[in-house]
């Protein structure tokens, strides 16, 4: 079975629509169990999850909801693995409440990740249109970046098989369980399947550089805590070269993404984190 893993904290305006999504994935997905993992949520997240439930029933599917007043994505990963595993999941998925899978997606993360070696499998990661002009341009340049056309990314969505799952033990309290993941794995055992996910990013400027702050902070974190997983990240710096292709690829994105950079820079990152919307 595929265990989709969805962590939520006051997520009401999106996990209805992401939920859907789940609900409209072909054939090729097989039998799904999702879990939500609704973590200190003040807002409607569990009722709106409620009123999606019936498409999932409908497709002969379980929705289970652990609703915990405790905060934090990683806490909440672990107990829906303890969930996914006492159901016999040997798939997991994991997916960020605002992001939408085609409905191609689950079935080609299943058929990637049906092999008996440690394997990582992601989607083909597609920015959502911003409403705010910088963010449209900040996504333009962002998009073009080696760590994203190298594929892979698992940015909002990623899946490993029962043998990767092996390779750690409960998630860490750490910033960044994406990149955690993927570096457990060799660029040889990560897969980019056609299919597209929809990951939307922040809106506005200061959003822009807070989440960024947090983004580079995590980066650090994973690499003076994991060093030895370093060997397995399989991109290149950005060069001289690298930027003057970015440059004229996305003029206005490269004047955004340097001021998100050079603010990220001037000062530290918060002792805490917030998503900016």
């Amino acid at each position: 079975m595929l265990a989709v893993i969805l962590p939520a904290s006051n997520e009401a305006d999106y996990i209805g629509p992401c939920l859907a999504a789940i609900a409209a994935q072909d054939r090729a997905a097989g039998p799904v169990l999702i879990i939500l993992a609704a973590n200190a949520c003040r807002d409607a997240t569990v009722v709106m999850a409620r009123r999606a439930e019936a498409a999932l029933v409908a497709r002969g599917w379980r929705l289970v909801i652990d609703d915990s007043p405790l905060p934090g994505k990683l806490p909440a990963l672990n107990r829906a693995e303890v969930i996914a595993k006492s159901e016999g999941a040997e798939m997991l998925v994991y997916l960020d409440a605002d992001v939408i899978c085609e409905p191609e997606l689950l079935g080609e993360i299943r058929a990637a990740l049906a092999r008996p070696e440690p394997t990582y499998a992601t989607g083909t990661l597609t920015i959502a249109r911003a409403r705010s002009w910088v963010t449209r341009a900040y996504a333009d340049l962002w998009k073009r970046l080696p760590f994203v056309t190298g594929g892979t990314a698992g940015a909002g969505f990623f899946a490993v098989n029962a043998a990767g799952r092996a390779r750690w033990g409960d998630f860490p309290d750490i910033i960044s369980d994406d990149m955690f993941v993927r570096l457990h794995f060799s660029p040889a055992e990560r897969h980019q399947v056609p299919a597209r996910y929809h990951w939307p990013m922040v809106e506005g400027l200061s959003n822009l550089i807070r989440v960024r702050r947090r983004q580079d902070a995590g980066t650090a974190e994973v690499y003076r805590l994991y060093p030895h997983l370093y060997a397995n990240e399989g991109k290149g710096d950005v060069g001289a070269g690298d930027l003057v292709r970015l440059a004229l690829a996305a003029p206005l994105g490269f004047v955004v993404y340097a001021i998100i950079r050079l603010a990220v820079r001037m000062k530290p990152p918060a002792a805490d984190w917030s998503r900016g919307r």
